[in-house]
């Protein structure tokens, strides 16, 4: 039943840990997977890591610039700098040796999620030029688009009629540029997340630094662009005077201005952050019940390869369901800040 093992591998990631429930440390296994490094492990072949080195860039106060592999920390200090595992987070972080004791330096390297954001970001750009080289040699009043240019037409259509317009409200247009890249950027980093291999499997929106910068970016569109009657909603409300002296609903107001974007972050964070760590569990009952005898582990094999299929195909729409629900709850937040009374509409 080893074929077994290697597909229920496959799910995620290669495993970087051997096949042996004793040496199977729960802990890495999951946050190595889940959190960002400053290498990219591609597959384990004969207990032995297979793995890329990334660019480590870092500033020292005393030395300047350094610019140098990831695959130099391995063996210990280089250059003053040496790599340490943070046993309560899981995280990694680069600290320098100085002669006042060590400090961490100005750290802009590009990690596993850097490079795989970069990616991603690159595969969405190709597939909307390829999709938009339809454009330039037809006529799309004349004819409609076929195969990947009218799959790209199809989404960007339903997210703009279905989302955007309604939620929006007339001046949609303003915010539709941004609004569909957040959905496609979100949607093919979610896709790309599940790719079992190198160059899929980084967890970008899983990574709450991500989400964080999406959810300022809906924040800045709602509170830059918002007009005078969003404000006055905010701090004159239409509610009984006490109220706005004391000022009660004011505070409340001011409040939700921020737990909306927060809102938004943690949705998309939690939601791939949790969908990860399940598929990762259910491959772990392969190792963890090696010890159960050949009957036993082979059956829980056998169920935690069709669960865990079953969990990828479940994967693939809560990637399309999160880009589909940060998009139209920041449409909602936008179109809220455009609102007019209804004495103007009429």
């Amino acid at each position: 039943m080893k074929w077994l093992r290697y597909i229920a591998v496959l799910f995620l990631s290669i495993l970087p840990v051997p096949l042996s429930a004793e040496e199977l440390d729960m802990d890495e296994y999951l946050y190595g997977h889940v959190l960002d490094s400053y290498e990219w492990h591609i597959t384990t072949v004969n207990g032995h890591p297979v793995s890329i080195p990334l660019p480590v860039i870092v500033h020292s106060k005393t030395t300047g610039w350094h610019v140098f592999s990831s695959r130099h920390l391995e063996e210990g200090p280089y250059e003053g700098f040496y790599l340490v595992h943070d046993p309560e987070t899981h995280k990694e972080r680069i600290m320098e040796q100085t002669p006042d004791g060590d400090v961490r330096p100005l750290d802009i390297s590009i990690t596993k999620n850097v490079a795989g954001l970069m990616f991603n970001s690159l595969v969405l750009v190709l597939l909307i030029l390829i999709g938009a080289r339809w454009y330039k040699k037809h006529d799309a009043r004349e004819e409609a688009p076929g195969g990947f240019a009218g799959l790209i037409e199809m989404l960007v259509s339903m997210v703009e009629d279905d989302i955007i317009k309604p939620c929006v409200g007339p001046d949609y247009k303003r915010y539709s540029p941004y609004l569909l890249t957040a959905f496609f950027f979100i949607f093919v980093n979610n896709l790309l997340g599940i790719v079992p291999f190198f160059p899929g499997g980084a967890n970008i929106t899983g990574n709450i630094a991500v989400t964080f910068a999406m959810a300022m970016f809906t924040f800045l569109a709602v509170n830059l662009f918002g007009n005078k009657h969003y404000y006055k909603d905010i701090f004159w409300p239409d509610v009984p005077m006490f109220l706005k002296v004391i000022p009660l609903m004011p505070l409340i107001e001011i409040i939700g201005m921020f737990t909306k974007p927060f809102s938004l972050m943690v949705r998309l964070f939690a939601n791939i952050l949790a969908g990860h760590m399940m598929i990762l569990g259910v491959v772990a009952v392969v190792f963890l019940t090696a010890e159960l005898g050949a009957a036993m582990n082979s059956g829980l094999t056998v169920i935690a390869v069709v669960f865990g299929v079953f969990m990828d195909i479940l994967e693939l729409l809560v990637a399309f369901l999160q880009a589909y629900i940060f998009t139209m709850l920041s449409s909602v937040f936008i179109g809220l800040s455009r609102q007019h009374p209804e004495e103007e509409k009429e």
